[in-house]
């Protein structure tokens, strides 16, 4: 049997890699767009700070370890086409030589591509002009050049989400000097304003200027550089910088899919369902363009490297003719910014509210360890529950770098996965000594301080 694979990225190379694990005899081959597979691109900021060196330590494998897993690359080639009836793929080289490969089975892993939030010039300029985003290997070559070459003393960085934040702390660690430009009320929009704040003071603490409620029109260069115009606070503003970088958001790769006659979902992804089966023969699907299937929400757009994991194992391991089920996402994320680490997993009150849940959230601080051993430090905790049958919807934390925050929010995300109560969670029998803990761990202070709540609005009401 003959598996292709397309995207060298967490979907493809996952999908490969199971199938290859699961029946060596199975002949896969992956058709990568660059020449860069399995390079982890959550690690780029990290390369510009200068915590990673060099930049081939970003790969998770090397081309020769792929390879030595019995799968062909065939790297620096784009595929353009499905015949779906014909079971074969098109394909056209770097040299611009066109071929068709014959398949079993198909795995599409296109990933997603930049956005432009409507800011005119983004689709004009390009990066030696100064303007660039971050989203391949190819874009981090092209912006340490820029960087190298020019040595800017100044850079915009449009969009306050988890790479903008990641690179302005990259920015800053190289001597520039960085604006941070957020359309909305606050930085990190996947968290409440209140804990958002935090975030923002950790960036001003640091050097790094913050304009909220900023919305971007258009870049633009001219004879002295490049100029970004925006509303800020609903007054027009004229900003300038050596350099800009735009990290918007992304939007779903699906002309290939869509093309072959996909169907189109959530955030115009293409549609999977939980065998991560497009619809048409023997192509499945994964990654960040396809729909996430969120245990709170149902069918979602919700673009992680955790999930296009998953996703690719699943597909991987059905396309040699396994019954693997995507178990679904609860949105667990999480950002290191300077000396802060900000988390969230399931939803927020807002989001929760939407979806029809009946909802309380409540905000507490905890030490994370016990207060009489040196170097306690409190993490921030909001939690969300359904007021109606007590069940956990989400978290949201900050704590200083070393609190274990991170691992802090999984314990949440593994509760949301097992569909618990908040009670359930104070329950947990969780681990504890002084340096590390505390007999009510943080976690279920916060658990605590719900039920308290929740309890006390009942009885008001």
């Amino acid at each position: 049997m003959h598996l292709v694979a397309i995207g060298g990225s967490d979907a493809g190379i996952s999908a490969a890699l199971r199938a290859r694990e699961l029946d060596p005899a199975t002949d896969v081959t992956v058709v990568v767009s660059d020449e860069y597979p399995n390079f982890s691109i959550c690690g780029i900021p990290y390369y510009f700070s200068g915590d990673v060196r060099p930049w081939q330590s970003l790969a998770h494998r090397t081309h020769a370890d792929l390879e030595a897993t019995g799968m062909s690359l065939r790297l620096n080639t784009l595929a353009t086409s499905i015949d779906v009836a014909g079971q074969q793929l098109s394909i056209r080289s770097s040299d611009g030589n066109e071929s068709v490969i014959a398949y079993d089975e198909l795995v599409v892993g296109t990933g997603a591509l930049p956005a432009h939030a409507g800011i005119a010039g983004l689709d004009q300029l390009t990066p030696s002009d100064g303007l660039h985003v971050i989203h391949s290997m190819g874009d981090t070559f092209a912006l340490d050049r820029y960087l190298e070459a020019r040595d800017p003393r100044t850079a915009i960085i449009i969009g306050a989400g988890y790479v903008g934040l990641e690179m302005a702390e990259g920015f800053t660690a190289r001597g520039i000097d960085v604006t941070v430009l957020q359309r909305g009320p606050e930085v990190l929009s996947t968290l409440d304003p209140e804990l958002g704040s935090s975030v923002r003071e950790e960036l001003t603490n640091h050097g790094v200027r913050v304009r909220t409620s900023t919305v971007v029109r258009a870049v633009e260069k001219d004879t002295e550089g490049l100029v970004v115009h925006a509303d800020s606070h609903g007054e027009p503003v004229r900003l300038r910088a050596d350099v800009v970088l735009a990290v918007v958001g992304v939007r779903p790769n699906t002309q290939l899919l869509e093309s072959a006659g996909a169907t189109l979902g959530a955030g115009r992804a293409v549609v999977v369902d939980e065998l991560m089966c497009t619809g048409l023969p023997h192509i499945y699907a994964a990654g960040d363009g396809v729909v996430t299937h969120h245990r709170l929400l149902g069918v979602t757009y919700l673009p992680l490297g955790t999930t296009a994991h998953k996703q690719g194992r699943v597909a991987g391991e059905n396309a040699v003719g396994g019954e693997a089920r995507f178990a679904g996402s609860v949105g667990t994320q999480v950002v290191k910014v300077f000396d802060l680490v900000a988390a969230r997993t399931g939803l927020r009150d807002r989001e929760a509210h939407a979806a029809g849940f009946q909802t309380v959230t409540t905000q507490t601080a905890a030490d994370d360890h016990k207060r009489y051993y040196p170097g306690a430090q409190p993490i921030s905790i909001r939690i969300t529950g359904d007021s109606e049958d007590g069940r956990l919807l989400g978290a949201q934390l900050i704590g200083r770098l070393g609190t274990e925050t991170a691992k802090r929010v999984d314990t949440y995300a593994t509760a949301l996965f097992a569909g618990l109560s908040v009670q359930q969670v104070s329950d947990l029998d969780l681990s504890y000594t002084p340096p590390l803990g505390s007999p009510w761990d943080a976690v279920q202070a916060a658990t605590q301080a719900w039920t308290r709540a929740t309890i006390e609005t009942m009885v008001t009401a």
